[in-house]
């Protein structure tokens, strides 16, 4: 079958699968605006203009319903319902809000169809259309896979205006006047004989109105706050210790959990409770579906009597060596176990006929490990559930909690939190629902569990492990074929399987950053191999595309440097998409590439596709007697409209960060069915010393407007591995690099 013929049927099945969907769930529901859920319990001189935006007397809150896990996600949320609402930073508060259909994440479920960025064509269109129609019917509020910039981009701005045009309305007949004589400006609608009418003072005429919704909205020209340097709203909290996180909460009556769950992931046996029961402090010691649970007066005590508890556990369901895991993914490269072919362009097979270049890429499983520890508190009472926690999908949250605690969905009030890290460890909910157990079970007492590091560690669901074997073929100084097979486990499918929605289709995120990378190469394959058996997996940060952008990068900068060619000049000759070439452009004038290096030290370039976003990145780094030591690295991303400068410089330097700390040395593998790593000590990040000067650029020719969380993270590690490769001569093919060189 042609790569048309393949994309095409893809594509059917995406479709038809939304369009059943959209059948089953009536039709009218794709066109029915959710419930404003800020109405219910709203006071007479209180008025909600739509999901977003309340007013009161006394305050304006703005609702960001994307979760903040530090990627700043509440601050850009605010500043595009501020700039159409004319609010000025420090006018307002903000809000999580709770799990409600209206926050439906659109851009969440369109970067799941199976094609390509610049695929525009309307088979690819239709599928994104209808993807993004069924998240709306089912109410899919989530946050993940850099999509709350490109969700909220437009919605909130319209909200903004909405809310803006209606209070202008109120002013204008509580005053007599024309709406059209009026203008609003830092949170006052401006009458004109220059008196400013604050909104606050309008909010009970306001509530009387229907929202005004045809509305136009600002012109990029006249935006005050968009696409400049504001100050984050959590940065002084943050900065000063005073932010809230959920581990931070505390409720009258408040006691606290630890849990002992099996490290295998299998059966539970029986322990005996009283090991943990006859301790001073500990309250109640229980059973739970998975495990057992500790209850006391402290988290410290909880953790500890957790600890003494002598569990009998079942084998693991995966194998219990690392060895055999890896032996797994080699045997994957059969008919039996294909997954998809994602990329077929040209004749592979012949061009590779001749003379070929061959090599094999590995990248291990990696653990979530944010500094916030998974936790979660939870009271139940008869007839209420109050649930506060860091999750990126609220109302999952909500609908499994209650099934455990046997209420009503709208009796489950979740109150989200901030979130010290996630990195898509809190897209998982377990920590959620073991509190949920344990606080049924002590109906009226706030439960309050947190993991321990070691048991955060132990029950992570990891990046998914890769392995690529590629081969290729060079003449007349150019590349001329690439084939990149890879075998890893299904991420999406295990995360899906864990929330119990069945999973169609192939695994995207198996060859993402592989398939999609914008070259043009006359002979180009991606094929996936889907690995079953082996531990179970969820979405890390950038996802598939950390894995395959080092092995598609990294190998092919060993066939540029067989063709002789530079990597800098060859990549922009096989690069078609402009916003791409245009991220390489930028790093190399950034990093002034091509001019001479001292002795002993190189560069290396990657340019990798995730999320829909172009990023290219150049490592410099020295070989010293200590070790390798990088030295800078510039960054190129386009993302069609940066929202905010500075934060946008922060979250590209972060994502530099955590892909380069964990590609020198991060790893989770197992010995006797659980992970050998349990702290920080087995998996370090990078260190305030070893870590490069960083020069960031933002882009923003591209056809639409993207996020920046995840894509910094993939091009780091290929572009270190090619810097070391022209320093000394090594070539890195395996994660994580501390195995084969030493960093000073």
């Amino acid at each position: 079958m042609s790569r048309v013929g393949k994309i095409a049927r893809r594509g059917f099945l995406v479709g038809s699968a939304a369009i059943a969907g959209g059948v089953a769930f009536g039709v009218y529901k794709l066109v029915q605006t959710p419930e404003n859920p800020l109405r219910e319990g709203l006071r007479p001189s209180e008025a909600s203009f739509n999901p977003w935006v309340k007013i009161s007397a006394d305050r304006i809150t703005l609702i960001t319903p994307h979760v903040d896990v530090g990627q700043g996600v509440v601050h850009m949320q605010a500043l595009l319902l501020a700039e159409e609402l004319d609010l000025e930073p420090g006018q307002f508060e903000t809000a999580f809000g709770p799990p409600a259909p209206a926050y439906y994440n659109t851009a969440m479920a369109a970067e799941g169809v199976p094609f390509a960025t610049t695929d525009r064509g309307m088979l690819a269109e239709t599928s994104r259309d209808a993807l993004g129609a069924l998240s709306k019917v089912i109410g899919l509020q989530g946050t993940g896979g850099s999509s709350s910039v490109p969700d909220s981009f437009v919605k909130l701005r319209v909200a903004g205006a909405v809310a803006r045009e209606t209070l202008k309305r109120a002013a204008a007949l509580a005053y007599g006047v024309e709406p059209a004589d009026l203008r609003t400006q830092a949170g006052s609608v401006i009458l004109a004989d220059g008196t400013a009418v604050p909104y606050q003072a309008l909010a009970e005429e306001a509530a009387l109105l229907e929202p005004d919704q045809d509305v136009a909205l600002r012109d990029p020209a006249d935006w005050k706050l968009i696409g400049q340097p504001t100050l984050r709203q959590d940065v002084v909290a943050k900065s000063t210790g005073m932010q809230s996180y959920g581990i931070d909460i505390r409720l009258d009556g408040m006691l606290f959990a630890a849990i002992r769950l099996s490290p295998y992931r299998g059966a539970v046996g029986d322990a005996d409770l009283s090991l943990a029961q006859d301790m001073p402090g500990v309250v109640s010691a229980l059973r739970i579906s998975k495990g057992f649970a500790v209850v006391a007066d402290n988290t410290w005590t909880a953790m500890q009597a957790a600890l003494a508890l002598e569990p009998a556990w079942g084998p693991a369901p995966y194998p219990a060596e690392q060895a055999a895991h890896w032996e797994a993914l080699a045997a994957s490269f059969t008919d039996a176990r294909w997954d998809a072919t994602w990329r077929d362009d040209g004749d592979v097979e012949a061009a590779l006929s001749a003379e070929v270049i061959a090599a094999e890429y590995r990248a291990p499983y990696v653990a979530h490990q944010p500094l916030e520890p998974l936790n979660a508190t939870v009271r139940v009472t008869e007839d209420r559930v109050e649930v506060w926690t860091s999750t990126q999908l609220p109302p999952f949250v909500q609908r499994a909690v209650a099934r455990i605690t046997n209420h009503r969905k709208d009796q489950v009030v979740l109150r989200n939190q901030y979130a010290g890290g996630s990195f898509g460890h809190r897209l998982e909910m377990d920590h959620v629902l073991h509190a949920a157990e344990i606080a049924v079970q002590m109906k009226g007492t706030p439960i309050k569990l947190t993991y321990s590091r070691e048991e955060d560690f132990a029950q992570d669901y990891p990046r998914h492990m890769g392995m690529s074997r590629a081969r290729g073929a060079v003449a007349g100084g150019k590349v001329q074929a690439l084939a990149l097979d890879i075998a890893a486990p299904a991420p999406i499918a295990s995360q899906l399987d864990r929330l119990g929605y069945p999973f169609l289709g192939p695994d995207i995120q198996i060859a993402a950053g592989a398939w999609n990378a914008p070259y043009a190469i006359d002979n180009f394959r991606v094929r996936a191999f889907r690995t079953p058996g082996l531990a179970p997996t969820s979405s890390w940060r950038a996802v598939g595309a950390s894995s395959c952008g080092f092995f598609l990068e990294g190998f092919l900068d060993e066939l540029i440097h067989a063709a002789g060619a530079d990597p800098m000049e060859e990549r922009l000759r096989l690069c078609r998409w402009d916003a791409a070439r245009g991220t390489l452009e930028a790093v190399a004038e950034m990093s002034n590439w091509g001019s001479p290096l001292a002795s002993g030290k190189g560069r290396g370039v990657a340019l990798v596709e995730s999320f829909g976003v172009p990023t290219a990145e150049v490592v410099e780094v020295s070989a010293t007697p200590q070790g390798i030591r990088i030295d800078k690295v510039w960054v190129a991303a386009d993302v069609g409209r940066v929202i905010d400068p500075v934060n946008f410089e922060n979250q590209v330097q972060g994502g530099v960060i955590w892909g380069l700390g964990h590609a020198i040395n991060s790893e989770i593998t197992y010995a006797e069915g659980q992970a050998e790593q349990s702290n920080y000590h087995d998996a370090e990040g990078l260190r305030f010393d070893q870590s490069p000067e960083i020069f960031v650029r933002g882009l923003e020719t591209h056809f639409t407007v993207k996020g920046v969380g995840e894509p910094p993270v993939p091009p780091a590690a290929p572009a270190l591995a090619n810097a070391i490769f022209d320093a000394t001569g090594q070539r890195l093919r395996e994660m994580p690099f501390y195995k084969h060189i030493d960093f000073a």
